[in-house]
């Protein structure tokens, strides 16, 4: 089985595309936030790749746990678990207007395609620890697809 990559065009195409079929409406098959909420989220967490969010320090054993799932997620192809808790500055919790959102995810998943092309994305990731592009392209397409699952696309 492939390890789709937002590295890959086709795969970074896929992605574009099924954010294209959501609707402000769409209901959540898991979770708490709204399809605006997620779109935020996930924008969030892109930024975390281009530096733009920093995440706090956390306890080595849970970074410990983190280099072990991104590992176990890399050998396996495993998807991210369902209510999995999250840092707490990637927490959207709060109204978030759809198209905003939506158009900000898009702009945010470009620069991440640039900065990328140009080798400059982080060395470390607080959870995961030390990161190559490769990493960041799988984990950040595993994050994207999780979350568009949990609407249904």
């Amino acid at each position: 089985m492939v390890n789709k990559s937002l590295h890959n065009p086709v795969y970074f195409e896929e992605i574009v595309h099924r954010i294209s079929l959501l609707s402000e409406n769409a209901p959540q098959r898991w979770g708490k936030m709204s399809v605006s909420q997620m779109l935020r989220h996930c924008d969030f967490v892109l930024q975390v790749a281009l530096g733009k969010i920093e995440l706090s320090k956390i306890n080595i054993l849970f970074e410990a746990i983190g280099v072990i799932t991104k590992i176990e997620m890399q050998i396996f192809n495993n998807g991210i678990p369902r209510n999995m808790p999250t840092f707490q500055k990637l927490i959207v919790n709060f109204e978030c207007d759809f198209d905003e959102s939506k158009t900000n995810l898009l702009n945010t998943l470009r620069d991440f395609r640039t900065a990328s092309e140009n080798k400059d994305l982080p060395d470390r990731h607080r959870l995961f620890g030390k990161m190559t592009e490769k990493d960041w392209g799988f984990l950040e397409y595993k994050h994207l697809d999780h979350h568009l699952k949990q609407f249904n696309v």
